[in-house]
């Protein structure tokens, strides 16, 4: 095994300090694993990192990334959770194992791989053992990459903690990664699938298994979501925007319904009327990814359902720069940087 490797750091924040260096190759300390990273799925938020730093203390020269899928080619010493020639995929937020999120009502946890600590977009990394979970067998490493993030978000709100299930209807916003993964596992459970997005896209969301497309361009697509379901609303709703768009939700989502607040591309601060939200009986969760366990009961359910992550195109390693500007323009599914 060579003793050098490349990998991608960055000095200072945006994208013209990204450089791919080649440097020592880490050796696994006691409790951790030597991992070759096979593939390495992108985030949104691995794009506002690189760019601003999402508000973050960065370490510098920092790497980014945070979803990876790999072998296990040593162990340090008491590393027992794995064996050589597993093949294994990161956890987004690896001290968050089980439970409730670390932390306190003041400052929650928010330990991420890509951000907190620094990230996968190397060859080789040195990781916990316990900041990783096997791999599906059913998927190859491409695939698998795309579901420490994305995967695990869509999971933990509908299943985790939104308890889809059979005869409920769910309201997908997009067709970005997680929500993707939403409609595919809302399927899976027996639900009936809404998702708006834009028209150029709607056609391969239905083909996922969506049961109705609204082309958010055209007319108001609330009143649209009310039709369709003869005014009873939706019992879960995605919610992928933010800022005002939350008031929105709160109007297509049922009587008892559930919304799960994930994105954030219309601003961090929501908005929404209160007398709907106070006389649907409405739950609002945030779901910022979710832990250990839950990954990997997603990884079971992967395996048992044949669940199959979309992957829009898939880039060499190289080619970071090409991977991200196809980010901005916005894929269908996810973007995802090979190795070999």
């Amino acid at each position: 095994m060579t003793t050098m490797m490349k990998r991608w750091e960055m000095d200072a924040m945006g994208r013209g300090h990204l450089a791919l260096r080649e440097v020592p190759r880490p050796e696994p300390r006691r409790g951790e694993v030597l991992v070759n990273v096979a593939a390495v799925s992108l985030n949104y938020r691995d794009k506002m990192v690189i760019e601003s730093g999402r508000g973050l203390a960065l370490d510098f020269p920092f790497t980014p990334g945070s979803d990876l899928s790999g072998t296990v080619v040593a162990l340090g010493e008491a590393a027992t959770r794995f064996g050589i020639d597993e093949r294994v995929i990161s956890t987004f937020t690896p001290d968050w194992i089980d439970g409730v999120r670390p932390g306190d009502a003041r400052t929650p946890s928010y330990r991420t791989l890509g951000g907190y600590y620094p990230g996968v977009l190397a060859e080789y990394v040195a990781l916990p053992e316990a900041w990783l979970v096997r791999a599906p067998a059913t998927l190859g490493h491409a695939e698998a990459s795309t579901l420490p993030c994305a995967g695990l978000t869509a999971w933990f709100a509908l299943v985790e903690r939104g308890g889809v299930h059979a005869g409920q209807r769910v309201l997908v916003e997009g067709t970005g990664g997680v929500a993707l993964f939403g409609i595919q596992i809302a399927k899976a459970y027996g639900a009936e699938v809404i998702v708006s997005g834009s028209a150029g896209k709607l056609a391969r969301a239905v083909a996922l298994g969506a049961d109705h497309a609204i082309d958010r361009s055209i007319g108001d697509w609330v009143e649209t979501v009310l039709r369709l379901t003869d005014d009873r609303g939706v019992d879960h709703i995605l919610e992928l925007v933010g800022g005002s768009h939350l008031g929105q939700a709160v109007q297509t989502v049922a009587v008892g319904g559930r919304i799960s607040q994930i994105g954030a591309l219309e601003g961090f601060e929501v908005t929404t009327p209160v007398m709907p939200l106070m006389l649907k009986d409405v739950t609002i969760q945030g779901i910022g990814t979710g832990h250990r366990r839950a990954l990997e009961d997603l990884v079971r359910a992967v395996d048992q359902m044949k669940l199959k992550p979309t992957i829009d195109t898939r880039y060499p390693f190289a080619e970071l720069s090409a991977a991200l500007e196809h980010l901005d323009r916005g894929p269908f599914g996810k973007i995802v940087i090979e190795m070999a």
